[in-house]
């Protein structure tokens, strides 16, 4: 049945009879709307050494990152692009073993401020969301659009300047988190072709005769890891659907990639599944050697 249209009118929500205090509210209610993911609400206005209160610390477990959110009303001012990043630096330092992200929700984002956070983007984990308010039938509805995320580089794409190598990474890391990426490489290995393994300070990526296809990402507490596997496309949908089915966290990433935390436990249990998607990975992008 098709769903019934209602034409929406564009409106600002102080024009709508709404303030930032209300804005809060609903945000504190269930601050999955502003589209960072299953986020829990760690304070609101929390107090800042330097002066004022972030509006909102939020936390993501899975992935450990913190998101540092100043929220506004209408158009975006410098001012609050200045305290958002204040409020980042002084949350990062708190928190050193998380990663931090600096979240500004506005609703009117100019292309003079857009570029300019973009521009922070590279150095500063900066992310924009734009806030939308409609009236439909004498109800307010909100949509909250990403419409700057932080700068990641491309998937197998080296940071030269940023040069790492095992020793590195073992003194910053978990070693449990650590070993999952050595017994990935061991199963890749179980062929008799050795994979081609590049460090560096964002990530441990491996690799085959063409291209990167896995792309490792050790905690520094936790002993599980992150991983980025380029799937293709054509298997994409069957590799999750396996590893979903054995109890592991997966997300889709990108059109070809998918996004999966592995912990020791789940490695020892389910090797030989392990061995064959990252294989099927390897093969995707042209070979492990």
């Amino acid at each position: 049945m098709a769903l019934e249209y209602h034409k929406a009118k564009p409106v600002s929500l102080p024009a709508a009879g709404y303030d930032e205090r209300w804005l809060q509210e609903k945000i504190s209610d269930d601050p999955s709307i502003l589209g960072l993911g299953d986020v829990n609400l760690i304070q609101r206005e929390r107090k800042q050494a330097p002066g004022g209160r972030v509006d909102f610390l939020l936390y993501d477990p899975e992935i450990n990152t913190m998101y540092e959110v100043e929220v506004m009303l209408g158009q975006l001012d410098e001012s609050h692009i200045i305290r958002t990043i204040e409020y980042w630096d002084v949350e990062r330092r708190r928190w050193p073993n998380r990663d931090h992200r600096a979240v500004i929700v506005a609703e009117d984002i100019t292309n003079r401020f857009f570029n300019v956070i973009g521009l922070m983007n590279r150095s500063i984990p900066i992310i924009a969301i734009q806030l939308a308010a409609f009236e439909i039938e004498g109800k307010i509805i909100m949509t909250f659009t990403k419409v700057l995320d932080i700068y990641e580089p491309p998937e197998g794409e080296e940071v030269d300047d940023q040069p790492a190598d095992r020793a590195w990474w073992k003194r910053r890391t978990n070693p449990q988190s650590l070993k999952i990426v050595d017994e990935c490489v061991v199963l890749l290995s179980e062929g008799g072709k050795a994979p081609r393994v590049t460090y560096n300070k964002y990530h441990i990526a491996i690799g085959g005769s063409r291209q990167n296809f896995a792309w490792f990402h050790p905690r520094k507490i936790q002993s599980h890891c992150h991983l980025h596997l380029k799937t293709g496309e054509a298997n994409i949908e069957k590799m999750s659907e396996e590893l979903e089915g054995l109890g592991l966290s997966v997300a889709r990433h990108k059109r070809d990639i998918i996004r999966l935390i592995i912990t020791p436990t789940q490695l020892e249990q389910h090797r030989e599944l392990l061995r064959k998607i990252l294989t099927t990975a390897a093969e995707a992008v042209g070979g492990r050697t």
